[in-house]
């Protein structure tokens, strides 16, 4: 019924966001050419998040109607900001949840049609953000740092609302994007897209093969000969593969453990594309799975194989 919408879909592109005719903007939203990127990008800053932002669909009435499983939104938090990302999901049974991430959250909270995740920002590969040792949670959560770089979040949609609020997944109702960020596009798939590897290095791996693909064309970040993707970008994908244990925020986490790398225990399943971190991040990591990790629950229902 949504073949039109594989292999994936381009949502700014597929809604002509730059018309606003099919989407909203209110308060401070801009463009502009981002020199990392070399091309335009949305910019929405304000104060507050609620005065200013992108909607897709325009009218809350509408539905977007994105079946989906994974979302994919490229975006850089601005530094020394806050920012808030709402998306509207409808379940199986016409059950609208919203599901909410931000750096202004300080804990994971939860109702039944409300999933609220703090979202921590990783900082530019050698900036003195990475390489400082952090002691307590108030440094880890809260406005993004100096140097925080250009992100792709895969968010698997029906995974969170099965994990989380035992609900089947139906379809994307809609898109609110808060100040401070910027934001590329986003685009929504049934696939798994790895955004390090090229088209090349895909077909020499068999990457079809672990069930993942390189990321399209259209919606890939810029990079230099010579140099690697996970240099200059974050990928962080959540919940992550693994034993898919429920977790509490939203934060970069891989490193290679042949290289000595910290695994954040089970909960996280290393991608074909292995990244090697330094020992300061390491720490970092270390420390941010001993101050966010889930409390004891008792793990709700699954859907079987």
């Amino acid at each position: 019924a949504a073949v039109w919408q594989n292999p994936y879909l381009n949502v700014f592109k597929h809604f002509r966001v730059e018309e606003w005719r099919r989407s909203a903007k209110e308060g401070d939203v801009t463009t502009f050419m981002d020199k990392t990127l070399k091309g335009t990008v949305y910019r929405i800053r304000g104060s507050i998040p609620a005065s200013n932002y992108i909607q897709l669909p325009k009218s809350s009435t509408q539905s977007l109607g994105l079946v989906g499983r994974y979302l994919y939104l490229l975006f850089r938090p601005m530094p020394n900001k806050y920012f808030v990302v709402h998306l509207d999901v409808t379940t199986e049974d016409n059950q609208v949840v919203r599901i909410s991430f931000s750096n202004l959250f300080k804990e994971f909270k939860s109702t039944a049609t409300w999933l609220q995740f703090p979202f921590i920002c990783g900082a530019s590969k050698g900036s003195v953000y990475e390489s400082t040792a952090k002691t307590s949670k108030q440094d880890l959560v809260g406005a993004a740092p100096a140097n925080v770089r250009w992100t792709c979040l895969m968010l698997d949609l029906q995974y969170i609302l099965s994990m989380y609020l035992n609900r089947r997944y139906s379809h994307l109702k809609s898109v609110k994007l808060c100040s401070n960020l910027l934001v590329k596009n986003l685009c929504t798939s049934d696939l798994l897209f790895d955004p390090g590897v090229t088209f090349s290095e895909a077909r020499q791996s068999n990457l079809a093969c672990h069930g993942m693909s390189p990321m399209p064309r259209e919606m890939a970040f810029p990079v230099p000969k010579g140099e690697k993707w996970h240099d200059r970008y974050d990928y962080i994908r959540f919940p992550s593969d693994g034993s898919k244990l429920p977790y509490d925020s939203i934060q970069k986490s891989c490193s290679n453990p042949a290289a000595g790398g910290h695994v954040l225990e089970d909960a996280f399943h290393e991608l074909p594309q292995l990244v090697t971190l330094t020992k300061a991040v390491r720490d970092r990591l270390s420390l941010v799975q001993q101050i966010t990790s889930p409390k004891a629950v008792s793990m709700p229902w699954r859907e079987s194989a």
